[in-house]
């Protein structure tokens, strides 16, 4: 198990560095920079714009500005805003628990909706309800995230004249608060992944049920919750967990507009912001903590894929 980690853990690092490597390039090749922007109104001349590209460090090469940030990196220095002077760890530090906390409660909403109605669906397959609830998860993959949370927020605010409280809170200084502000971007985020988790593991149960040992299982006499939940259900897991791990991606580019729609501080709403305003280093940090994230969920998922079927950890 440890060399199956570790050589994930290789693949998962060669990834994040390509990605960071196409991100830092794409943003110094997008017209447009932050020089420009932060002297567009002072009528600069030529020379005062490269005196401020050296104070910047933009009058090296992409490939020297690269290099450095890479060592920077390594030695725990993410760099510094190019707007506000500040450290960008301190600025990551400050938005990412927001990040976190949203994602989060988005899966596990999303788990505890879709998997059960996945099940009842297989269960009472080709039936009325079986119909119902396929009809609906499509409903809930159609419909965009950022459309529904400005539905929720103008239909919650004209029907019972109620908004999530201004002013974010985190969860250890206001629970109530907290949870009222967060909760209706994670039912967002959640509804299209759970429609998605329905759709897998109703899918996943029933090619289960038609196996020939559920036959066995049944034949000998066991109660069919037994037969659907602790054998049926667990051996579809497998797929279940691919489809989570794979949506991590989603979730995370769901945060960008919903934490702007909801006025959340977090990592997303971050970016929102600091690519507009071309700030390199703290879109850098973002990107990679961003990648960073969404690499760890995959080796979780990868690590439960050993622990499930022991076969995947020797391949």
């Amino acid at each position: 198990m440890v060399e199956y980690i570790v050589r994930r853990l290789i693949y998962g690092v060669l990834v994040l560095l390509l990605m960071v490597t196409f991100v830092f390039v794409v943003m110094r090749a997008v017209p447009g920079d932050i020089v420009t922007l932060q002297l567009a109104d002072s009528g600069a001349s030529e020379e005062q714009i490269e005196v401020l590209e050296a104070e910047l460090g933009l009058d090296k090469s992409i490939m020297a500005q690269l290099g450095a940030w890479i060592k920077g990196v390594v030695q725990g220095d993410l760099g510094t805003s190019l707007w506000s002077g500040l450290p960008v760890t301190e600025i990551i530090k400050e938005r990412i628990p927001i990040t976190l906390q949203l994602s989060i409660m988005s899966i596990i909403l999303a788990t505890l909706i879709g998997i059960p109605i996945g099940v009842i669906s297989a269960v009472k397959h080709n039936s009325f309800v079986d119909h119902l609830l396929r009809i609906t998860s499509v409903g809930g993959l159609s419909i965009p995230n950022f459309w529904l949370g400005l539905i929720l927020l103008t239909g919650l605010a004209l029907l019972f004249n109620w908004i999530p409280p201004l002013g974010f809170q985190s969860f250890f200084e206001n629970p109530i608060v907290n949870l009222q502000q967060m909760i209706l971007p994670a039912i967002c985020l959640a509804i299209t992944l759970s429609a998605s988790i329905v759709r897998m593991t109703r899918s996943a149960v029933l090619e289960v049920l038609h196996s020939d040992f559920i036959r066995t299982i049944r034949s000998k006499g066991a109660k069919e919750r037994v037969v659907i939940y602790k054998h049926a259900l667990r051996n579809s897991l497998v797929s279940v967990i691919t489809l989570i791990g794979l949506q991590v991606g989603y979730l995370l580019g769901g945060t960008v507009v919903l934490e702007s729609i909801f006025s959340l501080p977090g990592l997303g709403s971050l970016i929102f912001e600091t690519v507009s305003a071309r700030d390199y280093p703290v879109i850098q940090a973002a990107v990679l903590i961003f990648g960073a994230m969404f690499l760890l969920v995959n080796l979780v998922v990868d690590v439960m894929y050993g622990w499930v079927d022991p076969r995947i950890r020797n391949s």
